[in-house]
């Protein structure tokens, strides 16, 4: 997996890396740079480099002269008081004046730039943009230019995704000795851009990762290869309980994402007294009334929340599901119950079987008592409260899904596209991962296999032509199964 690292770990890292290489780092990586810009940019390109008053701005000074001794025409913006400069930026300023380089105190009114480059701040930022700064980030932003961010956009939190008042609009970034976070998840990956990691200096270090990037690397070997001597029996039974009157659609939807995705069986527990005895799009199916399937032996993993309400029929049925010692998927209005019912929240948390909680952004914040921004202004934190208190394993959707668990692994999703923002995705992720318990796995690796296959699968409708925009949460469900048989597990 690919590792991610918190700010002060890179830090870190970074004395570590110094300690054993004969190159300052900012030597390395404003070489790095040039040797990215050398490589997509011919020597005729001109190129713009701003650069702030820390260390970040010394690898944009690097990068400069670099360029320039290659026949690059380069121009440079320091702004800032240049003897606030760090010492090794102050050094990186005077290698480039010594180059013949000259700076620019502010913003030029013009310039038919090829590239931007963002050295104004780095990792260590944790405030809002204001004044002068901001009117920086404004002015590359409003520019026709392609923007290379070093290390990270500028205005970015490296640590949550989180715009700081604005944020460069890169097109490329270049992280240094490790990955941040929030480059992956919240507002990271609308302003990073392609993310290109440069390690600088091969450490053997013993600051381990906080968590790591998913990738259909990471999953391939989750699930087990079918054995051929194997019946429906082998990959578990599906209990799906939800399906309230006018929401049946969204237990059908789940259910059949996960008899595609891997259940042996599947079996809809629905709310509605008048809801159909069969689904006639797949008749695999079998509907029953909710109560019915908490008398069934077969059911080896339940999820509960797809159309499910908020009826007295509804608490019922999550009571009886927290209680049984059964794999459980939790979603939708069963995670609103949850916040809703002190005492549904305790017998949760008593909970000893595997138990997954897909909450979006607005039930993560209700099961939490906190608004939606205060959740979405620290995803990571959030996710691992989340699973501390109710002693789950948690997927908090979004743009870079986090998936964590009590123990304090975290992963964040790399696949998907906005195409899932649509109805009933929700529910088809559910199924899937319903599947994924069913067949064996624990919960956290049934919601790293789950959230990935499904972004993958929206990837791939993409990719092939349909979507993002009118992407169904029905054309997900068999491209998913179609993604699975990609990684080998069939």
């Amino acid at each position: 997996m690919a590792a991610l690292y918190r700010v002060e770990q890179i830090r870190a890292l970074e004395q570590q890396a110094q300690s054993i290489s004969t190159t300052p780092l900012m030597e390395l990586a404003g070489a790095a740079a040039a040797d990215w810009v050398r490589t997509h940019f011919p020597a005729s390109a001109p190129i713009l480099c701003l650069a702030g008053q820390g260390n970040n701005g010394g690898d944009a000074l690097v990068l400069a002269r670099l360029l320039k001794q290659a026949g690059y025409p380069v121009s440079v913006v320091l702004l800032g008081d240049v003897g606030q400069l760090p010492n090794d930026a102050a050094r990186a300023y005077q290698a480039w004046i010594d180059a013949g380089g000259l700076c620019q105190k502010q913003m030029p009114a013009e310039g038919r730039w090829r590239l931007i480059v963002d050295g104004l701040f780095g990792i260590g930022l944790a405030r809002p943009l204001e004044g002068l700064w901001r009117d920086a980030v404004l002015w590359i932003n409003a520019q026709a230019a392609p923007v290379l961010a070093l290390d990270i956009p500028s205005g970015l939190h490296a640590e949550t995704g989180a715009v700081l008042g604005v944020a460069v609009d890169a097109k490329w970034t270049i992280s240094f000795i490790g990955n941040k976070p929030g480059l992956l998840t919240h507002d990271g990956p609308d302003h990073a851009g392609e993310v290109m990691l440069v390690p600088l200096v091969n450490i053997d270090s013993h600051i381990g990762a906080a968590g790591y990037a998913l990738s259909g690397q990471n999953v391939a070997q989750l699930l087990p290869a079918r054995r051929k001597n194997s019946h429906k029996g082998t990959f578990g039974s599906v209990g799906v309980i939800g399906g309230a009157a006018g929401m049946v659609g969204a237990a059908l939807l789940a259910g059949r994402a996960a008899l595609k995705l891997g259940a042996g069986r599947v079996t809809l527990g629905l709310l509605d007294p008048d809801a159909p005895r069969v689904d006639m799009q797949q008749p695999e199916l079998m509907l029953r009334a909710a109560e019915d399937l908490f008398y069934l032996d077969h059911i080896t993993a339940f999820v509960v929340g797809p159309g499910l309400g908020k009826s007295a029929d509804a608490v019922h049925c999550l009571e009886m599901a927290i209680c049984r010692p059964l794999p459980l998927v939790l979603d939708a209005d069963a995670l609103n119950l949850i916040a809703d019912k002190p005492e549904l929240a305790d017998k949760l948390a008593r909970r000893q079987a595997p138990t997954a909680l897909t909450p979006h952004p607005a039930e993560a914040a209700r099961l939490l008592g906190m608004s939606t921004d205060e959740v979405q202004a620290d995803r990571i934190n959030r996710a691992e409260l989340l699973a501390h208190r109710f002693n789950c394993a948690v997927v908090l959707k979004g743009c870079g899904s986090i998936i964590t668990r009590p123990q304090g692994a975290f992963c964040i999703n790399t696949s998907g596209n906005p195409g899932l923002a649509g109805a009933g995705q929700g529910d088809v992720l559910a199924g899937i991962v319903a599947a994924m318990l069913a067949q064996g796995l624990d919960a956290f690796e049934a919601l790293q296999m789950a959230v990935y296959l499904h972004g993958a699968a929206a990837d791939k409708l993409v990719g092939d032509g349909v979507g993002p925009v009118g992407l169904t949460a029905s054309e997900v469900i068999v491209a998913a199964r179609e993604v699975l048989r990609g990684l080998g597990r069939r």
